[in-house]
């Protein structure tokens, strides 16, 4: 896996870099994702295919897992090599991480090539949702919101990502294991984002309905 990313790294770095429309994807990868981990990978190319009319997108893919580990690819602009990575992964017991996931946020945001929205996907929280909300207005205040798509019902989880959401200026949406059409439509909608800001998110939500006119809804109430 090490050896894999380094390959990104290098091979991919720079044409991801010459492309504005930036989204950091960042997963839950310990052990209660397992069984939702091959529904994301099989999935997240839908990101790619919605904007393919608009100007395309890179994508960074964060994920942790075990203990403390966290591992960040390139930027990546096609989806067939974000599938191939993340189909590399296993998911492996651990806490979550969401705080350093928002950290290295901000710090991509500050570069150069600047990140245009951050996508999460979890399913709980484990962390001092203090620490995690200061980072998540920070992200705010950069202009970067972070679209939150929860996983499961912990009601904890569900308290800590609404908030992140809020304070970065990003929406929160719930999922399942059964709603995989749902996930795609959300993981599109924030690529159409990326790639053509308000006004073609608003379009791809008239157009969609559902849960992805909801999700528009909350940037427009908090914009």
């Amino acid at each position: 896996m090490d050896a894999f990313l380094d390959d990104l790294h290098t091979v991919v770095a720079v044409q991801g870099a010459e492309n504005g429309a930036r989204v950091l994807f960042a997963m839950d990868a310990t052990a209660s994702r397992e069984a939702s981990w091959d529904m994301a990978a099989q999935i997240q190319g839908e990101m790619f295919e919605a904007t393919r009319e608009i100007g395309g997108l890179a994508v960074q893919l964060a994920f942790f897992r075990g203990f403390g580990e966290f591992k960040v690819s390139g930027w990546l602009t096609r989806g067939q090599d974000i599938h191939r990575l993340m189909s590399a992964v296993f998911c492996l017991a651990g806490q979550t991480q969401v705080e350093k996931v928002l950290k290295h946020a901000r710090n991509e945001a500050r570069g150069a090539g600047g990140v245009r929205a951050v996508i999460y996907v979890g399913d709980c929280f484990e962390e001092n949702i203090d620490h995690v909300g200061q980072m998540a207005g920070e992200l705010g205040i950069l202009g970067v919101p972070v679209f939150v798509f929860h996983e499961g019902l912990d009601p904890q989880a569900e308290r800590a990502f609404r908030h992140i959401g809020k304070l970065s200026g990003g929406a929160y949406a719930h999922f399942d294991a059964t709603s995989a059409d749902t996930l795609k439509r959300l993981l599109a909608a924030v690529a159409v984002f990326a790639a053509g800001g308000r006004e073609a998110l608003d379009a791809f939500a008239d157009k969609h309905g559902g849960d992805v006119l909801l999700l528009s809804q909350q940037m427009k109430d908090r914009s």
